[in-house]
């Protein structure tokens, strides 16, 4: 009887699976080991690189004239790491951080407003685009970072001529994308939507703007490295303060162990930036 019984079940589909709340369960918990997993490698890789960097430049594990010369070029990783402690827990680097993320975060504001309304506007006025077109064409090709020193020169060296630097570079990644999503509508959803009678002004609330703010979204990470870039680069052409003049002056007196260390915290934080934009986007699209 026990065997029959246990042969029932075993027959029987509504007892072998599993509910819904359980498989549900179940692949949440594959989706966090996974993730789980991932982020071990990623800390096992960084060490990797760490290890092999200490390495190359430690003259107990290479010839000394080599590891004088690796260290002479790419510093030593605990004397980085001294040099990223002493800045935070003295404070030092907070001043400057600050600046730098402040710089950022205005030229990603202004140049994706920027880009989204001139976007909009010519991608909805063919006059317009056809006069403005080779003008943009030849704005984009330009190297912008030659625009630091012109910037320099009319706003000084505080915050406006990075911030204007980071609006050159995250406005054109904004603008095409923009441009490219409303001129991606679906011209059968135009003339329906027309035929119910929407006015222009509703056409642009209910279909241009999501059509294009979906394309923003394709575009923000790519906008706030270019923001990020801008202000960095600004402020190591010239500026008084930020991470970037940092740096500047640790080359100055060939400190490669700052210069690193000032690299380092710039890569961080790019990265927190990129997963708070990550973060960001997921909310608004949900």
């Amino acid at each position: 009887m026990p065997r029959a019984s246990a042969e029932r079940r075993r027959a029987d589909p509504r007892r072998s699976a599993p509910s819904g709340g359980a498989a549900r369960s179940d692949a949440r918990g594959g989706r966090y080991n996974s993730r789980a997993r991932l982020v071990l490698y990623h800390v096992l890789l960084l060490a990797a690189v760490f290890a092999f960097w200490h390495a190359m430049t430690s003259p107990g594990l290479v010839s000394e004239e080599f590891a004088k010369k690796s260290a002479f070029f790419f510093g030593r990783p605990l004397e980085v790491l001294k040099v990223i402690w002493v800045w935070f827990t003295s404070g030092k680097i907070y001043p400057h951080l600050g600046i730098t993320l402040l710089e950022t975060l205005l030229a990603f504001a202004v140049g994706s407003v920027l880009g989204l309304v001139v976007g909009l506007w010519l991608a909805l006025s063919p006059t317009a685009s056809a006069l403005a077109d080779p003008y943009i064409k030849a704005a984009n090709a330009m190297p912008r970072v030659i625009l630091a020193p012109i910037f320099a020169v009319w706003f000084g060296l505080g915050i406006t001529s990075k911030v204007a630097l980071g609006v050159t570079l995250v406005f054109f990644i904004v603008f095409f994308n923009v441009y490219q999503g409303v001129k991606e509508v679906s011209p059968a959803v135009l003339a329906n939507a027309r035929m119910l009678g929407a006015s222009r002004k509703q056409l642009l609330r209910h279909i241009y703007l999501p059509s294009a703010t979906a394309w923003v979204f394709s575009s923000l990470h790519t906008s706030v490295g270019m923001a990020f870039v801008g202000a960095v680069v600004g402020e190591y052409l010239g500026s008084a303060k930020g991470v970037g003049y940092l740096i500047l002056q640790a080359e100055g007196v060939f400190d490669i162990n700052t210069v690193f260390a000032g690299i380092l915290v710039l890569t961080a934080f790019a990265l927190i930036l990129d997963v708070i934009v990550t973060k960001v986007e997921t909310r608004l699209l949900v």
